[in-house]
């Protein structure tokens, strides 16, 4: 069921708890490695640190605060955020190009699942260079990404119960840590003072390219709104006060460390700053719980990268994949070929970057795109929701500038590692192209014809003993929306490739709805008691499979006397035995020749490509284990039947 707002607004002592080991991971690691980028190879001067800590205080406060626990935690689709929940809420003012802003959100995003855990997790690992400067990080990290990715199929219940006393801790720790910084060194809390971070912009040589590794502060920002509806948006923004003064005393803590000690030296890229604010003796045990938090971060994003997948599938942007449900916690899913394909990426990171350090070259390029496309949405959303103009105004200017500057200053990362991350999201983008492309160039030349103009056929059909009966239910799944429309295929299949027989015939078209938890069903009778068209429409969050679908629609229509469900077989029907079902697939071939377009050729052999990883059409909507036919339909899209034969004669 879909989240209602009563209890998306409820807040609760266990649900907070909870949060903090869902949402948090990605933002509450970076302190791991955020600051130690600002500074990195640059001479430790109050310029510099005050102002690079007082730029993280204002992103965080702007961006993190205003932005998405303020008002983007406003915008919830039936209890649900993200790029796709808003996008699902925006589509219905039918502008088309507003997929292409949830497909760069999308691939971006995952862009960054490539990167959290490889980062959070080397970052994590590194302090034992302190313990021991002539360790090999590597292997260790590669070896706790293959434990993490290896667990994720048999799901993360038991160990999940943890995730939220974990971070707890993790935060209390952090905040402790930087505030007995503070209070040695209380005048670095003047860089609240905005100031200092404009003035470190604007005097300090490439200032501009600082903000490059300031927006690091900021990277997880994206879940608090697209963990909306597993956490809630009252236990979200209680927690974030929480976390949020952890996080700026960790911040300011490791500032006052550097301009205590370090004033006047070069701080080295590969000198692992958070852990040098630990007490002495507490090194060891800051290494451990450091490790499990970014263990933790990492968890969040793997998980979260599957359900964007698999919300991507539902909309028809990605393959369709396998999907395991490994526990019966609600939500909780495992897409094998996301689960193997992202620990390959994360290994291949830290293989190609092996430190944090050049790691952070590659962060955060991509997530910029992804909130300026969060941030052109909301702008959509709100100028159809009558906000006031001037509002909607103000709001894209401020971002549209902070974030914008973001983007610019990280356009410098892409020679240093950024392309790797946007290669990633290239990827992502291209493969949800070719599927949207395949699917708008399929739906052009695939004609629909109106059904009622069959009704005599089809009843001739079902009284011809002379051809041998299919099946009591004949069931056929439709691409088309509309009750008296169906494919020109399905007609094709009945009555011309092989005349199909039956008692009782369904036409079923699945649609995905913009309410992520909708489950509702309409009939249309075709003929009473022997035709009928039944269009049910599920959530992109909703699982679905037709067959039980179908015994619960045909049981309803059995109970209200629409239908007669017992089997025709006249040994069987005196034992009142239900009727059997057969399942009917179309599935069209597109013909590739050389009178379509080059681009037309491209998007086919793609998408012929992409489909070869994909689930068959019979496990996709859950009728594996039915009876089930899969016919082949050509269509040939360069050539229209006229054209074929135009020129074609006689002769003697």
């Amino acid at each position: 069921m879909a989240a209602n707002h009563s209890s998306l607004n409820k807040f609760s002592l266990a649900g907070t708890l909870v949060t903090l080991g869902i949402v948090y991971g990605d933002i509450g690691t970076s302190p791991l490695y955020a600051l130690k980028a600002i500074v990195a190879d640059k001479i430790i001067t109050p310029d510099l640190v005050l102002g690079g800590v007082s730029l993280v205080f204002w992103t965080l406060t702007l961006i993190t605060t205003i932005k998405y626990l303020r008002l983007a935690l406003e915008i919830d689709n039936n209890g649900e955020g993200g790029i796709f929940a808003l996008y699902a809420m925006v589509r219905r003012k039918n502008l088309g190009w507003l997929i292409f802003l949830a497909i760069v959100g999308c691939a971006t995003l995952m862009a960054d699942g490539f990167l959290t855990p490889s980062i959070s997790i080397s970052s994590a690992v590194e302090g034992l260079t302190l313990l021991n400067p002539n360790i090999n990080t590597v292997p260790i990290v590669i070896g706790i990404l293959i434990v993490l990715f290896v667990f994720q199929q048999f799901g993360t219940n038991v160990i999940g119960k943890t995730f939220g006393p974990v971070m707890t801790l993790w935060f209390v720790v952090i905040g402790i840590f930087g505030l007995l910084q503070i209070i040695q060194y209380p005048s670095v809390l003047k860089a609240l003072n905005p100031y200092y971070g404009i003035h470190l912009l604007l005097n300090y040589p490439k200032g501009f390219l600082i903000l490059g590794g300031v927006f690091l502060c900021t990277t997880g920002a994206e879940a608090l709104y697209s963990d909306l509806g597993h956490c809630g948006k009252m236990n979200i923004r209680v927690s974030w006060l929480f976390v949020k003064t952890t996080l700026i005393l960790s911040y300011f803590g490791q500032a006052a460390f550097l301009l205590s000690t370090s004033a006047g030296k070069v701080w080295p890229k590969d000198q692992p700053l958070f852990y040098l604010i630990s007490p002495e003796g507490f090194l060891p045990f800051t290494i451990i719980l450091a490790s499990f938090a970014a263990i933790i971060a990492s968890q969040a994003l793997i998980t979260g990268s599957y359900t964007l997948i698999n919300e991507a599938m539902k909309l028809r942007l990605m393959p369709l994949l396998k999907v395991n449900y490994p526990t019966q916690l609600k939500g909780q899913i495992y897409i094998p070929f996301v689960n193997w394909l992202l620990l390959a990426g994360c290994i291949l990171v830290v293989l190609i970057f092996k430190e944090s350090s050049n790691m952070e070259a590659a962060y955060g390029l991509t997530i910029t795109v992804n909130m300026l496309m969060t941030t052109t949405l909301m702008i959509i959303y709100y100028y159809y929701n009558k906000v006031k103009l001037i509002y909607i105004i103000l709001f894209g200017i401020v971002f549209y500038i902070i974030e914008g500057a973001f983007f610019i200053s990280n356009i410098d990362k892409f020679a240093h590692g950024g392309w790797f991350s946007f290669c990633i999201a290239a990827f992502f983008i291209a493969v949800m192209y070719v599927q949207l492309s395949a699917r708008a160039l399929r739906t052009k030349h695939i004609a629909f014809v109106n059904v009622n103009e069959y009704k005599e056929k089809l009843e001739s059909l079902i009284n011809d003993d002379s051809i041998a009966k299919e099946a009591t239910n004949l069931v056929f799944m439709s691409m088309s929306a509309k009750g008296e429309m169906i494919d020109s295929n399905i007609i094709y299949s009945i009555f011309r490739k092989k005349p199909k027989r039956a008692d009782v015939y369904w036409f079923v078209h699945m649609e995905i709805v913009d309410d992520p938890y909708e489950k509702n069903y309409s009939i249309e009778t075709i003929i009473p008691q022997k035709c009928f068209f039944i269009t049910v429409r599920f959530g992109f969050k909703v699982e679905h499979k037709i067959n039980l679908v179908m015994n619960h629609i045909v049981q309803e229509m059995v109970e209200r006397g629409e239908v007669d469900n017992i089997t025709r077989y006249p040994s069987l029907r005196k034992y009142k035995m239900p009727g059997d079902f057969k399942y009917y697939l179309i599935n069209s071939r597109v013909s590739v020749d050389d009178k379509i377009t080059p681009f037309e050729q491209f998007v086919i052999r793609a998408y012929r490509l992409i489909k070869s990883i994909s689930l068959p059409p019979e496990k996709d909507f859950g009728l594996e284990v039915s009876n089930v036919v899969v016919e082949t339909v050509p269509i040939n899209i360069g050539l229209q039947p006229k054209d074929m034969v135009k020129g074609l004669h006689r002769v003697k």
